[in-house]
């Protein structure tokens, strides 16, 4: 009966309870943040992660341009039903070179976190084209003009110096390397040695539209197949100690 006699005085006191208000959320804060500043680094690293290669980081590009975000997210939670559905739950160290991140919750569309490997590359081809031709209840748009935009990657080192500038480890010979390693990713027939040696072996290799050049399509249809594709969760084991 006291506690309630103590509790009703706060009720009534509008002072008092913005005061106690305060310091609860306070304290509560400070719990949450203060460790943070004892941590070296809040992201677990994990083996695989690499930056974007330049034709990947220029369809990511793409992908944020057309509004992709919009009706998909790439984080799928630790629920049943969603590590059911979409696969492995999304790791903080999967987005630790987007800037910025593409997790939201938004699912007009499913959820991209894992769709790398899922489709062909002609399966990518026709979505954009005519979504409905492969869902038939999508709503989403035809993006098949990106096929016709031709693109030569000549600022592609400039956009990765910016995002060097930010904290992805783009080396300098990736940087100068750029605009070939570009052209190399959707052109199976070049030299594309020296992009596997910076990149890894999972690049993907590909003349992704069928069409002769590298256009916007190649671009995003390389960003798309590489999500989700870089960690072996078959071996993966999470750090227990975060």
């Amino acid at each position: 009966m006291a506690i309630l006699d103590k509790h009703a005085i706060l009720e009534k006191n509008a002072t008092l309870l913005l005061i106690f208000s305060f310091l609860v959320v306070t304290i509560g804060g400070l719990v949450q943040i203060v460790p943070l500043f004892y941590l070296e680094n809040t992201i677990e690293e994990v083996e695989g992660m690499r930056p974007y290669t330049p034709l990947e980081l220029t369809g990511r590009d793409i992908y944020i341009r057309e509004g992709c975000y919009v009706c998909h997210s790439q984080m799928i939670r630790p629920m049943r039903d969603e590590v059911e559905r979409y696969g492995h739950y999304s790791l903080a160290a999967e987005s630790m070179y987007d800037h910025p991140f593409q997790w939201g919750s938004k699912r007009t569309g499913p959820d991209l976190a894992r769709v790398g490997g899922r489709y062909s590359d002609d399966w990518h081809v026709d979505h954009l084209r005519n979504p409905q031709s492969v869902v038939p209840e999508s709503v989403m748009p035809k993006y098949g003009y990106l096929e016709q935009k031709v693109i030569d990657g000549q600022y592609v080192a400039d956009l990765m110096r910016t995002h060097a500038f930010v904290g992805v480890p783009y080396s300098d010979e990736m940087i100068e390397e750029g605009q070939r390693d570009f052209a190399a990713q959707a052109d199976p027939d070049s030299d594309y040695d020296g992009l596997l040696e910076r990149y890894g072996e999972k690049v993907v290799v590909s003349n992704f539209d069928g069409q002769p050049g590298v256009t916007e399509a190649d671009a995003l249809i390389a960003y798309l197949q590489m999500l989700g594709t870089l960690v072996d969760f078959s071996t993966f084991t999470p750090d227990a100690s975060r």
